[in-house]
């Protein structure tokens, strides 16, 4: 089982920067790829990133170039670097992990203002 908690959400003017974490925790050994999410009002969950253990990255085509993925798998901790933020990127965002099951945190809103 993988517990994972995100944080460092928040409410950003258009153009500024988030960072997010995501911290897991229990049998985090067995994770093979991990990354974000986001589901803005009235529309479906969709895919923003991911990093597997090799450090191989995939990004969503309209976010790549101000998102960056990373891991520190020593800390256990995924991180989400958002820079030139636009109000569309208001959504909650969400962390995920696969082992030979699929984890997902509680979410933490991001909020970009015009």
């Amino acid at each position: 089982q993988v517990l994972l908690v995100e944080s460092g959400g928040g409410w950003v003017q258009a153009g500024g920067s988030l960072s997010l974490s995501c911290a897991a925790s229990g049998s985090t050994s067995r994770i093979n790829v991990m990354g974000w999410y986001r589901q803005a009002p009235g529309k479906q969950r969709e895919f923003v990133a991911r990093i597997n253990n090799s450090g191989s990255t995939n990004y969503a085509d309209s976010l790549r170039g101000r998102f960056t993925i990373s891991r520190d798998n020593a800390k256990n901790l995924l991180l989400l670097q958002m820079n030139s933020l636009k109000p569309e990127d208001t959504a909650v965002y969400y962390c995920n992990a696969w082992d030979s099951h699929e984890y997902w945190g509680q979410g933490t809103q991001v909020t970009v203002s015009s």
